[in-house]
């Protein structure tokens, strides 16, 4: 039996999460957290995710919400992110983390602590995300340079990051297929006389409108063709699934920094 603790457990995909767990008769849910002041402190996990009572009253506390957890799986924000991983790494925890909007000095930090214990993180815990992924490198390796690369995101108006992490992880495959370095040839929108398209630029397009859970299409740009790839979620029920994929491989690692990748054997 794995236990399990929810960070962000009241949030859109906190509650998907807690569902699929809850449902899984190796997993057992021991606690929950969520921020201070948030209205759902103090009631139960699965009343909030819609499976009635788990005994497991959500709290603002790390120590108290992990105690007896062997997983905790973190759904929140990239500053209470740092602040669990600090403590699963004192702790001896195992952490599967899909919080998102990190920028380069947290998502160092992040890593960094990651090292003392094993610890999956992913923008993304779709299956078929990830398979897609793994096709855009293998693409972008194939056709090379005469392929201009554009990758287009949609997502629901509540999201706060721009750029998701996952069109990052898109571009950052196609990088290095193409033998890139990401951080130099990422164009991040167009606007106004920005001249003719640089050869080797990975362009990365946004919107943010009405419900959209995920929508992601990269593109590979010929002359006379074009390939595109696209993975549509219709629901958050996808991640939770990729998930409770990734605790159950999770439990019982070494210590080291994990992705989906190795989750999937990609």
């Amino acid at each position: 039996m794995i236990r399990v603790s929810v960070t962000g457990a009241a949030g859109r995909m906190g509650q998907r999460i807690i569902y699929y767990l809850s449902r899984d008769e190796g997993i057992k849910i021991v606690g929950a957290k969520e921020v201070e002041r948030h209205h759902s402190l103090g009631i139960d996990a699965g009343i909030i995710a819609g499976v009635g009572e788990i005994g497991v009253p959500i709290t603002s506390d790390i120590a108290e919400s992990s105690f007896g957890a062997d997983v905790i799986v973190d759904f929140s924000s990239p500053k209470s992110t740092l602040l669990n991983a600090s403590y699963a790494s004192g702790e001896g925890k195992s952490m599967v983390i899909g919080t998102t909007g990190f920028t380069e000095k947290e998502e160092s930090e992040l890593r960094r602590l990651c090292q003392g214990f094993p610890c999956v993180v992913s923008a993304n815990m779709s299956i078929g995300v990830n398979v897609m992924i793994e096709a855009t490198r293998i693409l972008a390796r194939t056709l090379g340079d005469e392929y201009d690369v554009e990758i287009f995101e949609a997502h629901h108006k509540h999201k706060v990051d721009s750029p998701s992490g996952t069109a990052l992880m898109i571009g950052q495959a196609a990088s290095e297929g193409l033998g890139r370095d990401f951080q130099e040839v990422a164009r991040f929108e167009r606007h106004g006389r920005v001249g003719e398209r640089k050869q080797h630029e990975i362009g990365i397009q946004s919107l943010r409108g009405g419900d959209v859970v995920g929508e992601h299409t990269v593109m590979f740009l010929g002359e006379g063709e074009r390939i595109e790839l696209t993975h549509r979620a219709f629901s958050r029920d996808n991640f939770a699934k990729g998930v409770l994929r990734a605790v159950k491989w999770i439990y019982g690692k070494p210590p080291g920094v994990y992705t989906m990748k190795d989750v999937l054997d990609l």
